[in-house]
């Protein structure tokens, strides 16, 4: 963990997993000023790839476009990234804008395997919230079903969704992204 930005991110992380698994919203109040902050000191930042010199506090050291130009590509990045699942009804808004917040703190290069890291917590956490919310035969019979239905009758009619019930029901996903982003921090 050669950044500084792990203490930030990480109490940030633990509030919006908080609200997260409490409300199920991830709150404006929060993640605005960690977006605001990350934007504000990015010139100061010199611990990204690219620069020699540690964080830059020391009397705020020298102004460093490149700080700049990681922030808003890490920002760009998980606009993104986690706007097309919220485009697509598959995530909420606050995950958007902690990812964007998230990738203004780290930077894209660490983004990218805070993505990774994130997808793989997320599957894990559906697996185990499949298992615990007793879904997991309804789903092996109805993906069954749909195999067998699909060579009886063709692909001519389009089937009925068997797992309707299974896909209305919200799963708090802050905690796959508090997971896989801290896990970048020990890949980066």
């Amino acid at each position: 963990m050669h950044s500084l930005a792990w203490w930030p991110t990480l109490l940030v992380l633990a509030v919006a997993t908080f609200t997260d698994l409490r409300s199920r919203r991830v709150p404006n109040w929060l993640v605005l000023p960690f977006l605001l902050a990350g934007i504000v000191i990015s010139p100061w930042r010199h611990d990204w790839e690219g620069n020699s010199h540690s964080f830059g506090w020391h009397g705020l050291g020298p102004i460093g476009w490149h700080g700049v130009g990681q922030c808003f590509a890490g920002m760009g990045l998980g606009l993104l990234l986690y706007g097309i699942p919220f485009f697509m009804g598959w995530t909420g808004g606050g995950d958007v804008k902690l990812c964007a917040a998230i990738g203004a703190w780290i930077g894209p290069a660490q983004f990218i395997f805070s993505i990774i890291d994130t997808a793989i917590a997320g599957g894990i956490m559906v697996l185990c919230w499949v298992v615990y919310r007793k879904f997991l035969g309804k789903l092996l019979l109805s993906a069954g079903d749909l195999i067998v239905n699909r060579k009886r009758i063709g692909m001519e009619r389009e089937p009925e969704a068997p797992l309707n019930d299974l896909m209305k029901r919200h799963m708090p996903y802050v905690p796959a992204i508090a997971v896989g982003t801290l896990l970048s921090f020990f890949a980066c």
